[in-house]
């Protein structure tokens, strides 16, 4: 089970998927595993160990500011990424990207906290136990 309100995933955003796979992987000694994610091309799952431990995607139409450089990216788990989103403004931040599902993830939504720093959010996906 998921620890609402922690760091659960983290994210490199880079042009480069080839060259920051090899760093990474020379670096930490992680696998990569690469799968199809439809209209935002591939996207690389770092491995170590057999479990997944991180991701990797290229920039999308949804990087805000012009083109950001390469990042790394945290996730907080919260337990509703529509009342998250809902109280976002209310706090005085912004949402940039609504809540929507990603199948097989869960349910994300991004917005900037009141000095402008972009936060992301993910509700996980039910899993049977």
């Amino acid at each position: 089970m998921t620890e609402p309100n922690s760091f659960i995933w983290n994210e490199l955003v880079t042009p480069d998927q080839a060259s920051a796979g090899e760093f990474y992987s020379a670096l930490f000694g992680w696998e990569r595993h690469e799968v199809d994610a439809g209209p935002l091309g591939t996207y690389t799952l770092f491995r170590h160990e057999g479990k997944d431990i991180a991701g990797m995607m290229n920039p999308t139409a949804r990087d805000y500011d012009g083109s950001p450089p390469p990042r790394w990216i945290g996730y907080i788990a919260v337990a509703d990424a529509d009342a998250t989103a809902a109280k976002v403004a209310e706090l005085g931040g912004k949402v940039l990207e609504e809540p929507h599902d990603v199948p097989g993830v869960g349910r994300i939504t991004m917005f900037t906290d009141p000095t402008g720093a972009l936060v992301h959010v993910m509700q996980p996906e039910e899993t049977g136990a």
